[in-house]
């Protein structure tokens, strides 16, 4: 959907915006469109007093920071568009009819930002105070950097580490696989992905930085294309990280920026999220390892449910047992990556 700063629709695109998802949420005002210098997505989908409560301190975290905000729903059945424009008029509203995914929603939220930049920010999260001015001007001051993200709690306030990951390798599979990166999470040669023992309480530059808050200035997001579409839920922000680095860029963590992160609040079926995970694994080695190591890379993910599989055989818990069983009968379809 085409906007111009004067806050109308291209009358080239008249019919396109009429059948947008986006149609009817407003243009930014010329006004708060030259304040503004980001707009901050939240992507929803049946998270309804979670999201209240992410926009709550989103909104009282941030005084004074001018600042467009838009909510996408992904046809939530909980009420949460209603809720959201009941309880916060100020912030754009847009109520899909159909589960789009993570990365479309964004993408097309993302087509309409006249700001510099912009952020995206999970539903389940809250934002502690600060956080959107300090990764902004973080932003501004490491240009080199292009995306950037902050530092993630849990609700007792200790550290979650999903902020930001290391890129996957053969080492880092190899040692998920036979249990090392399990066996010793602090141990940053043993656990490369999840950068083992960095407690995010510095300035470091990463691989990837996690779509549950980051910020990107809005040229490169334009020039990336955005998200990959084909990653329709998890894999997305990796990819799109990756591509980033490829043009030379290096994307940073600051720890100034801090909010908490619950994690997975709107998908429910433990084994549903490690397929959907895993689809995306098998994607991203086909779209990021060199072409020699494609089949070692889906041969270690293989592997890996096969030790799944048998660790299913000697759990005591039935359930547990079932949800391995079903990652390892599933795995033709997400070792076929995303199409």
């Amino acid at each position: 959907m085409a906007i111009d700063v004067s806050g109308e629709y291209d009358r080239a695109t008249d019919r396109e915006a009429a059948s947008s998802p986006l149609a009817d949420v407003a243009a930014p005002d010329v006004r708060e469109a030259d304040v503004a210098e980001v707009t901050v997505i939240v992507v929803s989908y049946n998270t309804r007093e979670l999201t209240l409560k992410a926009l709550e301190t989103l909104l009282s975290s941030s005084p004074g920071l001018p600042m467009r905000v838009v909510l996408f729903d992904n046809a939530s059945h909980d009420g949460s568009a209603e809720a959201v424009r009941e309880r916060f008029p100020q912030v754009e509203c847009v109520a899909n009819p159909e589960n789009l995914g993570f990365a479309k929603a964004n993408n097309l939220v993302a087509e309409t930002a006249t700001t510099p930049y912009v952020c995206l920010l999970n539903p389940d999260t809250e934002t502690h105070a600060g956080a959107i001015a300090n990764l902004l001007a973080f932003a501004k001051a490491h240009p080199e950097a292009g995306i950037v993200g902050g530092r993630t709690v849990f609700p007792d306030g200790s550290l979650n580490p999903t902020s930001c990951w290391s890129r996957m390798t053969p080492w880092s599979l190899f040692c998920q696989t036979v249990g090392l990166a399990q066996t010793f999470p602090r141990s940053p040669l043993f656990n490369s992905e999840g950068m083992g023992g960095w407690k995010r309480d510095t300035v470091r530059e990463v691989d990837i930085v996690t779509g549950c808050f980051l910020l990107c200035e809005t040229g490169l997001w334009r020039r990336l294309g955005g998200f990959d579409l084909r990653y329709w839920m998890y894999g997305e922000d990796a990819d799109l990280a990756l591509r980033a680095r490829k043009l030379g860029y290096r994307p940073m963590i600051t720890p100034d920026a801090e909010i908490m992160h619950i994690v997975g609040a709107s998908t429910k079926r433990h084994a549903d999220k490690v397929c959907a995970v895993m689809r995306a694994k098998a994607t991203l080695v086909r779209d990021h390892w060199s072409p020699s190591l494609v089949p070692l890379g889906l041969a270690q993910l293989w592997l890996w449910a096969l030790a799944r599989r048998i660790g299913a055989s000697l759990t005591r818990s039935a359930e547990q047992s079932e949800r391995l069983k079903q990652i390892w009968r599933q795995r033709h379809d997400w070792l076929a990556g995303f199409q």
